[in-house]
């Protein structure tokens, strides 16, 4: 059946089966980013490395997934979404699984990698799937997708922690069995739906950034990234709460993330327009990481500062995907895959640059220089407003 058939069949209920389905499998997906954070302090003392060492488990994990967007298109437009959406849930499996067993730092980061290929073939084609077969439009769709996000980068710190505090291993076993479970019902539930008539081309993403507002969104998000991602990857390192405790944290920042991306965002977009609120949620996060710098001895401050990074953080998020989607006139997954190969390259840079300039100077610096890169991030959509000005008004 094609997607224009299955969306005409479920015009009567709120939402395909099919939708809730990918929804579960992109909770579980999304739960391997903060799964992972409450354990950094307890691999770097059980492997006897250095944080920056174990910021590379960010690093090769969005480093792969960046690249890996490149081929996403390529998969799925030849094997199909249902087939593309399966392998990326394998090789989640497979190489959690290798990573929770390995003994050294570089097997763990290594794996990490293979994971962040499943990743990029997972997440690339959920968003383009949920948005191109779900009912009520694109707005809707991203919502609901962020929605899964913020759901599973949530309860990730969570489960993360309880099994942390069993394990260090036990997280990356945990992300494995969900992740079969998350394969069974989309082998069970999802229907084939027809593969695109034109195959896609490993070069089409990269042609895709000749737009100017797709670029500008690209530059954007891997900036911001960089801030992201030392948030994540660096401030467990300062907190020096045990991993129930950095659970706790992560679940708050993660709950806050969940609220605005579903609730905040659409309000803000209605009324002030997704460039003005992109450009509002950017400067309040790096205000914040900017706190988190001056006060990084302050273990109350920095616990505050990331939870309520994540009001803006959600709100950004759906911001920006939303423009994604709409910005360029190529079909949905390319322009989502080209965002995100420039997206993820900000995060590759980001866990090994703040752990590095830790080390190398003071722990207050990786939070400022986070903060110069998100308030960069603000610049590029300020100032690139006439490329993005269509975006406003697709909202509307």
């Amino acid at each position: 059946m094609t997607e224009e058939e299955l969306r005409a069949h479920n015009q009567s209920a709120k939402q395909p089966l099919v939708i809730w389905v990918i929804f579960f499998a992109t909770i579980i997906s999304f739960m391997g980013l903060g799964l992972v954070d409450p354990i950094l302090p307890a691999i770097a003392e059980k492997l006897h490395a250095t944080p920056s060492q174990v910021s590379l488990l960010f690093t090769s994990y969005n480093l792969i997934t960046g690249v890996a967007m490149l081929i996403t298109g390529v998969v799925s437009s030849r094997i199909g979404v249902k087939w593309t959406l399966l392998i990326g849930i394998l090789f989640i499996i497979v190489f959690s699984a290798l990573a929770g067993s390995s003994n050294g730092i570089w097997g763990v980061v290594g794996f990490r990698g293979g994971w962040g290929l499943g990743n990029a073939l997972f997440i690339a084609t959920a968003l383009s799937a949920i948005v191109g077969l779900s009912v009520g439009g694109t707005a809707k769709a991203i919502i609901l997708y962020e929605a899964a996000i913020g759901l599973g980068i949530s309860v990730g710190p969570l489960l993360g922690g309880e099994l942390g505090s069993i394990s260090w291993r036990g997280p990356f076993y945990g992300v494995s069995v969900l992740m079969i479970i998350a394969f069974l019902a989309l082998l069970i539930k999802m229907p084939k739906v027809a593969k695109p008539k034109t195959k896609t081309s490993i070069s089409d993403p990269i042609k895709a950034l000749k737009y100017p507002g797709l670029f500008r969104l690209g530059l954007t998000a891997f900036l911001y990234n960089i801030g992201f991602f030392t948030l994540m990857a660096y401030a467990p390192f300062v907190m020096g709460l045990d991993e129930h405790g950095l659970g706790y944290v992560f679940l708050g920042w993660g709950l806050c993330l969940a609220f605005t991306s579903v609730f905040i965002a659409p309000k803000l977009q209605a009324k002030f327009g997704t460039i003005k609120s992109m450009c509002a949620m950017l400067t309040l996060f790096a205000l914040t990481l900017l706190a988190m710098g001056i006060w990084t001895d302050s273990r109350i401050v920095i616990i505050l500062a990331v939870i309520i990074a994540g009001l803006f953080l959600g709100t950004n998020n759906t911001l920006i995907t939303t423009a994604v989607m709409q910005v360029a006139p190529v079909e949905r997954s390319t322009a989502s895959a080209a965002y995100s190969f420039v997206r993820f390259l900000g995060g590759g840079v980001g866990p090994w640059l703040a752990n590095k300039l830790a080390e190398e100077f003071s722990p207050h610096i990786p939070f400022i220089t986070g903060a110069i890169f998100v308030l960069l991030a603000m610049l590029v959509v300020a100032l690139g407003r006439k490329h993005l000005a269509h975006v406003d008004k697709a909202t509307h």
